[in-house]
């Protein structure tokens, strides 16, 4: 039962678009990431996704709108939902969902699809 300081997890962090996991409940995964700048359309086909803005903020755009989240709001993108994140300046944000989910959903990127799984 470990008590995690999330702005010391999120000290731990280097670069943008890689998200790290810093606990596991449910079969689902807590996760940080930094962002900055455009990621990829995509959509996760089984399963909702929750983006808790820690510090900074972000838009969320989906095809037909765009949400902007500010420090201590959170959204949740339905199941199969296409949907990118970005951010101007930098942001930190908590991810929640199930294990084992792809950051880039229902594509593969060179640059922006994450190794699963990682802890910080």
């Amino acid at each position: 039962m470990e008590i995690i300081n999330v702005a010391e997890k999120f000290a731990l962090l280097s670069g943008h678009w890689r998200p790290k996991v810093a606990a596991r409940l449910n079969d689902q995964e807590v996760k940080l990431v930094k962002i900055q700048g455009e990621f990829p359309w995509h959509a996760h086909d089984r399963c909702e996704e929750m983006f808790f803005v820690w510090k900074g903020s972000m838009q969320l755009e989906y095809r037909h709108l765009t949400k902007t989240l500010h420090a201590g709001e959170f959204v949740v993108v339905p199941r199969g939902v296409e949907h990118r994140t970005l951010a101007a300046e930098e942001a930190e944000v908590l991810i929640f969902e199930p294990k084992d989910t792809r950051n880039t959903g229902d594509i593969v990127d060179p640059f922006f699809t994450a190794p699963m799984g990682e802890e910080v």
